[in-house]
């Protein structure tokens, strides 16, 4: 039976490719040779394509800018802002239903969440109504077809249970935190048949909206259209053909009837890295070449013919560009033969530094921001203050006349030459900045194996192998996760360039053409220090912490009873208000003099007119930091009591660490051009 090329791609379950189509009514033009997108093809009558695969070449999206008349606009899959989804309020009326619109399978991202609108009466449970439950996978017993299912409130042990496709119910489509790119909406989250609804989570940079016709501050929702395009092969040609999917020809499937294997075998990258790997070494013709390539892989570009050694899953660690704004991204391997030097770690809350804490090293920091305890037994914060770091502990202490048992983070507050064991509760929503003895150089193997990650450093020695170490040039790197990823050892024919090809970054199409004798020797494939977007970028994160449990949320602040707060609370004096800065004996308005620490046998003149003394592993923090944090207290301290949050959290300023950081680099650079030498760089 004729349908037109729209309806078979809208109709055609991709699993079932490839497929063999017959044109039964085709385009002419100037002797049956039709152009699309550069790439010309024949779709005369009785032409035979085999279809390999169908894919979004774009993404419309229907908009209201000004509230009211609606704009289609265009948008590029590679756009590289970050969408949250809208559940869809229209119900599905069968987990058959789900199963043919939603694409099910155990990777993450292909695990919808749905509620039912009554009670689901099953063998061995109740789905009661309103209970969310995950989609986990699909499955076929005694040709039946079934989904594995999940609560999303997770139970001791984990409760699972079995819908059948013919289960019957409305269904209804829960609401997602998450962000995805537009790669990811397109290939997880479309439903077949459906519209899709999201909001901009993450708007792009004012220099990248040039490229896109998203209006610029546009905040409301966008209704996604798919435009697919269909991936062919034909009888005489080596090449993939593009064909959009709203071309205006009639097909007929005739896949029972021709022998698919007779046209050319085209494989991606994808598809070789799931060979056995008892099929390589390979020869394979390149068909399509990737667009754009790293430095080190452009000899891709001009290789007819390569070989493919092998599929292996390799180590990478992510790492950010250490600034507030436009940050560059990398994947760094663990080969990088570079070394590096320790960079100050900022932690915000006590809960860091109680997850930074190693037995091997003593965590020193320097509190960057005031906290003052409600708890009797627990200790004060002020700025300046210097602490190593212990352990956590639960201690009882006294709140309110009442006595209660808290969590804590044990500490050794230093105080001149004597060391105060001291109590810091882990509600502290202070701010601190490591202090760092260690001057060693490390691998990034060493790295990994001796210290936690996340974790501050900085090329102090450039990869000699590399022409071009594009780490050596960044001021600070953030590394985050260690990931694993597929890759492919590709190398020329004679075998004088051989590097490792990330398979999943990569868009390339090969024909196999033979089975290469394997080597006495492989050769020694070379890795790249890859830079990546951001949308690859907060895709990694997202699969890198698929396995890792985050810490626990912190306790509530306490808040001081009515009584007692009112019994405390000072007359307002007339004049303006003074600041609530906590003041400690570690910090001082005078010039900043060198303190001596560990390992010197020197110690410093105290300052006429102030009774402190320098005493080993004392660290002054510089006046600019006092400042900041002065004017930072002064701001908070009219939204502090208006703070309405019903969990009476409070959250940490980022941009706030970020600007004393900041204050600690341009006071090192300032003394260390003047030849003043201060503590912070020495513990640098």
């Amino acid at each position: 039976m004729a349908m037109t090329l729209d309806e078979f791609t809208r109709s055609v379950d991709t699993r079932s490719l490839p497929r063999v189509l017959q044109i039964q009514s085709g385009i002419y033009f100037q002797g049956s040779v039709y152009e699309m997108f550069g790439s010309e093809c024949c779709l005369s009558n009785g032409e035979i394509l085999k279809i390999i695969g169908v894919s979004v070449s774009k993404l419309t999206a229907e908009i209201q800018p000004d509230g009211s008349n609606s704009v289609t606009v265009t948008l590029p899959l590679d756009y590289p802002g970050l969408f949250r989804i809208v559940a869809d309020k229209r119900p599905y009326l069968t987990m058959g239903e789900i199963a043919e619109s939603l694409r099910i399978s155990s990777d993450r991202l292909g695990q919808p969440m749905f509620r039912c609108s009554c009670d689901l009466q099953l063998t061995d449970c109740t789905v009661k109504e309103g209970e969310s439950f995950t989609l986990k996978c699909l499955k076929t017993e005694n040709d039946e077809g079934s989904v594995d299912c999940e609560y999303v409130i997770q139970r001791d042990p984990k409760h699972r249970f079995t819908l059948k496709l013919s289960q019957q119910g409305e269904f209804y489509e829960c609401e997602d935190d998450q962000f995805y790119t537009l790669k990811e909406i397109v290939e997880w989250k479309i439903p077949k048949g459906r519209k899709r609804t999201v909001n901009l989570a993450k708007p792009l940079p004012t220099i990248e909206r040039c490229f896109c016709e998203l209006p610029e501050n546009y905040s409301g929702e966008l209704i996604l259209t798919p435009i697919y395009e269909l991936q062919a092969v034909m009888k005489y040609r080596k090449d993939v053909v593009h064909i959009p999917s709203n071309l205006d020809v009639e097909v007929v499937d005739v896949t029972g009837q021709c022998d698919a294997d007779s046209f050319v075998q085209l494989l991606s990258l994808s598809d070789i890295s799931k060979k056995p790997s008892e099929e390589f070494p390979l020869v394979a013709e390149i068909i399509e070449r990737p667009w754009q390539l790293q430095k080190e892989l452009q000899f891709l570009l001009n290789c007819k013919q390569v070989i493919i050694h092998g599929a292996p899953q390799a180590k990478r660690i992510l790492a950010s560009e250490i600034r507030t704004d436009g940050q560059r991204r990398f994947l760094i391997p663990m080969s990088y033969r570079g070394r590096f030097k320790r960079r100050p770690r900022v932690f915000p809350t006590a809960y860091d530094l109680e997850v930074a804490k190693r037995d091997k090293e003593q965590l020193h920091v320097v509190a960057t921001r005031a906290f003052e305890s409600r708890y009797e037994g627990l200790s004060t914060v002020l700025v300046g203050d210097q602490f190593l770091v212990q352990r956590r502990e639960t201690s009882e202490v006294i709140y309110g006349g009442t006595r209660k048992m808290v969590e804590a983070l044990a500490c050794e507050k230093i105080e001149g030459k004597n060391y105060v064991s001291v109590l810091i509760p882990m509600c502290l929503d202070g701010g601190f900045v490591e202090v760092i003895h260690d001057k060693k150089q490390y691998t990034i193997s060493e790295i990994c194996q001796q210290f936690h990650l996340p974790f501050n450093v900085k090329v102090a020695v450039r990869d000699l192998s590399m022409a071009e170490d594009g780490l050596a040039i960044v001021p600070g790197l953030h590394l985050e996760e260690e990931i694993t990823d597929s890759y492919l050892v590709i190398s020329t024919m004679d075998q004088s360039e051989c590097w490792e090809v990330p398979v999943n970054r990569s868009c390339m199409t090969v024909q196999v053409l033979h089975r290469m004798p394997e080597p006495s020797q492989s050769p020694e494939a070379r890795c790249a220090v890859e830079e990546i977007g951001e949308d690859c970028y907060y895709a990694l994160r997202r699969y890198a912490s698929a396995t890792i449990v985050p810490p626990p949320r912190p306790p509530k602040k306490p808040k001081q009873p009515l009584e007692e707060s009112v019994k405390q609370q000072p007359p307002k004096p007339l004049g303006p208000k003074p600041s609530r800065l906590l003041k400690s004996p570690h910090v001082y308005k005078s010039k900043p003099v060198t303190p001596v620490l560990p390992g010197s046998a020197k110690t410093s003149s105290p300052i006429p007119g102030n009774e402190m003394k320098m005493v080993p592993n004392l660290v002054t923090v510089p006046n600019p930091v006092i400042q900041q944090v002065n004017s930072s207290e002064s701001c908070l301290e009219g939204t502090e009591d208006k703070d309405d949050d019903r969990h009476d959290y409070e959250y940490i300023d980022e941009d706030e660490l970020e600007n004393i950081r900041s204050k600690f680099q341009e006071q090192t650079i300032h003394n260390t051009v003047k030849g003043k030498p201060n503590a912070y760089d020495q513990s640098i």
